[in-house]
C-alpha cells in the first residue's frame, strides 16, 4: 500500500514535467492539456500541502479534541459538585427547617412550663394573701370585741352609777358608812388581841 502511494506520488509529481515538454513546433496547446496540467498543478500544490500539514494539522486537531474533552470533563465535575452542594443545601434547609419546628415546639412548651409556674406562683401569693387578711380580720375581730367589752364594761359601771346615785340616799348612805366603821374597828380589834 506504501509502494502504490509512492508510484502514485511520483508519477503525479513528474506529470507536469511530461506535459510541459511538447515539440517547439507545436504553438498553439490544446485546451484539454491545459486543462489537465492546471489540474495536475493544483493536486501536487494542495496535496504537498495536504501531505506536510497532516502531522501539524492531526496535532492540532487532537489538542483541540483533548481541550474539548478537557472541557467536558471540567463540566461534568463542576455540574457533579453543584449537585452534591444543591443535594447538601438542600439537607441542610430540611435540617434548619427541623430545627426551626423544635425550636418552636421547646418554646412552646417552656411557655406552657413558665404559665404553669406563674399560675402556681399566683396561687401561692393569693393564699398568703387570703391568710393575712384572715389573720388581719381576725385581729381586727378581736380588737373590737376587746373595745367593745371595755365600752360594756363602761356603760355597765356607768349605768350601776347611775343606778347606785339614784338609789343612794343620805340616810342609807350613812347607815353604810357606819357599818364601814365599825368593821373597819373590829378588824382593828382583833390583832390587839392576840
Amino acid at each position: 500500500m506504501i509502494g502504490t502511494k509512492r508510484t502514485l506520488a511520483l508519477f503525479i509529481f513528474f506529470l507536469p514535467l511530461w506535459l510541459g515538454f511538447s515539440p517547439a513546433e507545436e504553438s498553439h496547446v490544446s485546451p484539454l492539456i491545459d486543462l489537465l496540467g492546471k489540474t495536475v498543478n493544483f493536486i501536487i500544490l494542495f496535496g504537498g500541502l495536504g501531505f506536510l500539514l497532516a502531522r501539524p494539522l492531526r496535532k492540532f486537531l487532537a489538542e483541540i479534541g483533548l481541550s474539548v474533552e478537557k472541557t467536558i470533563q471540567e463540566t461534568e465535575r463542576a455540574k457533579t459538585e453543584a449537585e452534591e452542594r444543591l443535594g447538601s443545601l438542600q439537607e441542610r434547609m430540611l435540617s434548619l427547617e427541623q430545627e426551626v419546628r423544635k425550636i418552636k415546639s421547646e418554646g412552646e412548651e417552656a411557655g406552657e412550663r413558665e404559665k404553669a409556674r406563674v399560675l402556681t406562683l399566683a396561687r401561692q401569693e393569693s393564699e398568703k394573701i387570703r391568710s393575712f387578711a384572715a389573720q388581719e380580720i381576725e385581729m381586727l375581730s378581736q380588737s373590737a370585741r376587746a373595745e367593745l367589752k371595755e365600752h360594756a364594761a363602761e356603760m355597765a359601771v356607768s349605768l350601776a352609777r347611775v343606778n347606785i346615785e339614784r338609789r343612794l340616799t343620805p340616810e342609807l348612805h350613812s347607815r353604810l358608812i357606819d357599818e364601814s366603821i365599825l368593821r373597819l374597828e373590829t378588824l382593828h380589834e382583833k390583832p390587839h388581841s392576840r
